[in-house]
């Protein structure tokens, strides 16, 4: 997951490919889509030790989530995806200040469900990896739905979209 084009997968099994690239996609890029966020790690971020606290990587993920779905036109699904599944494995410690570079990637996308895989890196590499995975299901559904096939088109075959990157004074 360090590379860019690890962001651009092919249609796992059971995945159709959709009309075409969402609108903040690469030109001529197609498949799964993906996203690369920066953020610097805040003082709310870190823990009594200094370092930062592992719920922080659960909100660098959702963070990327939310550029991602914007990109694609989707920002409605908020509110209507729920949680299901957050694994993560850290592997360094990030401190205040450090610049953090999340990418994102849409892995499989079943009939109601949607995995995403990530992987945080800082200064000095990767610091932590993980899988989310989200359902489709309205707040007071009582359980989950199939993706509407125009929502589906955009999860499976919109590429890599741009970054959304820290610049000059930022950094």
């Amino acid at each position: 997951m360090s590379h860019p084009e690890a962001l651009d997968s092919t249609h796992p099994a059971g995945s159709e490919p959709g009309p075409g690239p969402g609108p903040g996609a690469a030109p001529g890029v197609r498949g799964l889509p993906g996203v690369v966020v920066e953020r610097r790690v805040e003082w709310s971020d870190t823990d009594a030790a200094g370092h930062h606290h592992f719920s922080a990587v659960l909100r660098w993920a959702e963070a990327a989530e939310a550029v991602l779905l914007r990109r694609l036109g989707l920002g409605e699904l908020f509110g209507s995806i729920p949680r299901v599944h957050f694994e993560a494995d850290y592997l360094a410690r990030l401190w205040f200040g450090d610049l953090v570079r999340v990418e994102l990637r849409v892995e499989r996308v079943g009939s109601s469900s949607l995995h995403y895989g990530f992987a945080v890196h800082g200064p000095a590499g990767p610091a932590a990896t993980g899988r989310m995975s989200v359902v489709n299901s309205a707040a007071t559904a009582k359980g989950s739905a199939p993706w509407p096939a125009e929502v589906r088109a955009l999860l499976t075959d919109s590429g890599p979209q741009r970054p959304e990157t820290l610049t000059g004074h930022d950094v």
